[in-house]
């Protein structure tokens, strides 16, 4: 008697077989039901988002203690108003604030031009700097 295959098992609630399952995983079917996946994979891991780089970010800061490094963290453009402290802000806050100014789903005059200027590695090194002030 033939073995029923594994469609046919799953389908049929029939028990899978050794044998079958060899030949199934032995197919070429397999094999690029497999490479696919891998091909699928690796690209999703390379858009890991990028490293902070402290170093990098001190040729970047100019832009932003303009009112963040400003006493008492307040500025006078557009309007007088609180700065946020964003030194030892977590870094994943920062991070997240710029991109959100960026899209618009935050919106500040400065703010949203600034972010606007920033790559993701720009934002990173930002980030990384900050959060690592005290």
């Amino acid at each position: 008697m033939k073995s029923p295959n594994i469609l046919q098992s799953q389908f049929v609630g029939a028990s899978i077989t050794r044998a079958s399952l060899r030949s199934c995983f032995s197919s070429k079917l397999a094999k690029l039901a497999l490479a696919a996946s891998c091909a699928v994979t690796f690209p999703v891991l390379a858009a890991d988002p990028p490293k902070g780089n402290i170093e990098a970010a001190k040729a970047k800061v100019s832009m932003c203690i303009g009112c963040h490094g400003i006493p008492g963290y307040r500025a006078s453009f557009p309007e007088i108003y609180s700065v946020p402290k964003i030194a030892g802000q977590n870094e994943k806050y920062i991070q997240s604030s710029l991109r959100a100014y960026a899209t618009g789903e935050r919106t500040h005059p400065t703010m949203d031009a600034i972010s606007k200027s920033l790559s993701d590695q720009d934002m990173a090194d930002l980030a990384a700097y900050y959060s690592n002030l005290k």
